[in-house]
Parts: structure tokens; C-alpha cells; sequence
């Protein structure tokens, strides 16, 4: 039996943050009913073709969902979410601020009928304060958090190449659930959460604030490389790049003796201490790269892993799709959508006693039908 079996979660939902957290949720064994715009949908849905014609955001965060087509604005629709409401365990919504106090979802509203229910609201800047009104995507608050600013080679800032903020606020919206769920079986009360992009990725970056802040000067933007550890980054070889991590003045003495062959900068005053040798990158990088120079990336790889040093291959998005490491743990399996199986990476987090199972990605409307027949409708249904 999945941990989440039985639990029913309402997903009012689009775009990345909320359907990631719903997703995760459907992985555990909950009944995730995402309500869609009758013929439009989640407008991730129209993102890109490139899954089989659909789109790969929607492809990946919703699996194992029930798609209803349901309008907001008409009585009966909204009467019929209601009775779903009023036997869900959870809701998650990310509609635009004061969309769900308009339409009467909002979490005091929900839980002064319904004290247990756990009503989960995910925002861009939070309920509150002069950016509570403000729209919010991902490259948005990735600026505003000062994301943008730490990240990309020094003359440009760069954006993650991933929906990183999304990401974050999904998984604190997700954790958060679970531990109003934990709390409410010990307990019997449900809970009111908010998070917000900002606070989530306002997290992620507490280090290099900290390091500016009281380190007393601007943040230096380093590319690939680290801004606070090194040797940590590329290196070139005789026919390409490799990367290392050194994490500990023990690592760059084995580094220098075992694999360089450079004894002498163990102790070197302009090395032998991480902060120095962040100081001195630039010479760190003169120093590797010589002694790569004429060893092939695969010879460099093979020197490194015999010393116990940290290292990777630089791989394709294409490359990790079929990553040997994944391949052998059998981590990959087929998961349905509307137009043709895809592989999907099963859960991060595995039970060792329970088997995987991750529903399909649902067609616009596919449960609507269903839901009308199940809660009380069988005369009005649609699709």
C-alpha cells in the first residue's frame, strides 16, 4: 500500500510550483483531481509540442492526475467542486492572488466548515505586503531574489536553466503538506500553509547572501566554477573537460601528490588553505590545467577516481536520458499520456517495501464524467 492511498487532494493549478507538489503527492498514492479551464486547460499544456505533440512541462508534473474540466463562474460547476471539496483531505491552489477569495475557496473560508481539511495556497511574494498583488514567474523572482545576480560568468548574469524557483516553491508546498498530514493523524486539526516563491528560493540563497552581506563585498559572479571552494569547476584536458570538487585541505594535498604530481603546492601559503586558494582560482586553474594538458579526459576521470576525488563528465541533457548509473538501477519506467508512452524517472524517494506505481498523464477533461457521476451529476455529464 502507497503511504498517501485513500487521501484525496483537490489541485486548483498550473503553470510548474503547485502541479509539482501534486505530482509528488499522486507518486505516494493520493487521488489528485486537478481542476482545468473547459477547453484550454492548464495553460502548460501549451507550452511546447515536444512529447509526442504535447508539452514536455505538462508531460512531466502531471501523471497520475484526474483531469476535470470544471468553470468556476457557473453555479452548478462551482456546486459541483464543492462537493468534492467537502470530502478532500487537501487543497493546493495557485490561481492568481485573491482569485480563490473570490470564488470562496479560500482557506478561512474552506476551514471554518471544515477544521481538518489542509488548504495549502502557493504565491509569488506571500498573502501580504506591497508585492502581494504582483504576477510572478520563475525568471521574475529568480531577479528579485538575487538569484540572477550569482549566477553566469562574470561580465553577464545568467538565469538556471531550469524552472529552479518553481521547483523550490514545489517542494516546500509538498513537504509542507505532508507534515500538516503527519500533524493532523496525531492530532485531528488541519492547517493553513502559504508559501511563497520568493521565501522558498529566498532559502536557497541564504549562503551567498551571507557571504556578501557580512563578508563585506559583492558577491563575485564565478561561471561554473564555486565563488567560495576550490579547485572546483572545469578543467581542460588534451581533448576536453573535466570537472572536480576539492572539499577539504586533506583532498588538495592527495590532489597535488597523486594526481598532479606536484608535492610542493601542499603547503604553498597561496594554496594550502581553502579561503586562500579561492583567492588564488586563477592560478589554481594555470597549475591543473598544465598537468592535464597532455592526458586525455578519460585518463584525467580514471587518476582522479583512484585518488578519491570528486569528478564528472560534462553530459547532454540527451546524455542523462540515458545515463548509465540510472540504466543499471532500473530507475526508469513507461508512463502513459494521451499520445504515446514516455520513460519517467521514478520518485527521488523510493519505499523499499512498496512497489512504484506512477499513474498516466491525463487528456484535458479525461475524469470529468467521472467526477460528475461519482459526487452527484450523472445528469450533466460532460466529455
Amino acid at each position: 500500500m502507497r503511504p498517501l492511498e485513500g487521501t484525496l487532494v483537490v489541485a486548483l493549478e498550473h503553470a510548474v510550483a503547485a502541479p509539482l507538489a501534486t505530482r509528488h503527492l499522486a507518486d505516494l498514492g493520493a487521488r489528485v483531481v486537478k481542476v482545468e479551464r473547459p477547453g484550454v486547460g492548464d495553460f502548460a499544456r501549451g507550452y511546447d509540442r515536444s512529447v509526442h505533440g504535447q508539452a514536455s512541462y505538462f508531460v512531466w508534473l502531471n501523471r497520475g492526475k484526474e483531469s476535470v474540466e470544471l468553470d468556476l463562474k457557473d453555479e452548478a460547476d462551482r456546486a459541483l467542486l464543492t462537493s468534492v471539496v467537502d470530502r478532500a483531505d487537501v487543497v493546493v491552489q495557485n490561481l492568481l492572488p485573491g482569485a480563490v477569495e473570490r470564488l470562496g475557496l479560500d482557506a478561512e473560508t474552506l476551514r471554518a466548515r471544515r477544521p481538518e481539511l489542509v488548504h495549502c495556497s502557493i504565491s509569488g511574494y506571500g498573502p501580504d505586503g506591497p508585492y502581494a498583488a504582483k504576477k510572478a514567474y520563475d525568471l521574475l523572482v529568480q531577479c528579485e531574489s538575487g538569484l540572477l545576480s550569482v549566477t553566469g560568468p562574470a561580465e553577464e548574469p545568467a538565469k538556471v536553466g531550469i524552472s529552479v524557483v518553481d521547483i523550490a516553491t514545489g517542494m516546500y508546498a509538498y513537504s509542507g503538506v505532508l507534515a500538516a498530514l503527519l500533524r493532523r493523524a496525531r492530532t485531528g486539526d488541519g492547517a493553513t500553509l502559504h508559501v511563497s516563491m520568493l521565501d522558498a528560493i529566498g532559502e536557497w540563497m541564504m549562503q551567498p547572501t551571507y557571504l556578501s552581506v557580512y563578508g563585506g563585498h559583492p558577491f563575485v559572479r564565478t561561471g561554473a566554477r564555486h565563488a567560495s571552494i576550490a579547485p572546483y569547476g572545469p578543467f581542460a584536458t588534451a581533448d576536453g573537460t573535466v570537472f572536480l570538487g576539492v572539499q577539504s585541505d586533506r583532498e588538495w594535498a592527495v590532489l597535488c601528490r597523486d594526481v598532479l604530481g606536484e608535492p610542493q603546492f601542499v603547503e604553498d601559503e597561496r594554496f594550502a588553505r581553502n579561503p586562500e586558494r579561492v583567492q588564488h582560482q586563477a592560478e589554481i586553474r594555470e597549475l591543473i590545467e598544465r598537468c592535464f594538458a597532455d592526458r586525455p579526459a578519460e585518463q584525467v576521470l580514471a587518476a582522479l577516481e583512484s585518488a578519491g576525488i570528486a569528478c564528472a563528465r560534462l553530459r547532454s541533457t540527451e546524455e542523462f536520458f540515458h545515463h548509465p548509473q540510472l540504466e543499471a538501477r532500473g530507475r526508469w519506467r513507461d508512463v502513459g499520456t494521451p499520445n504515446g508512452a514516455v520513460r519517467a524517472l521514478l520518485p527521488p524517494a523510493s519505499f523499499s517495501d512498496v512497489d512504484a506505481v506512477m499513474g498516466d498523464v491525463p487528456a484535458l477533461g479525461a475524469h470529468t464524467a467521472a467526477l460528475r457521476s461519482e459526487f452527484g451529476e450523472p445528469g450533466r455529464a460532460r466529455r
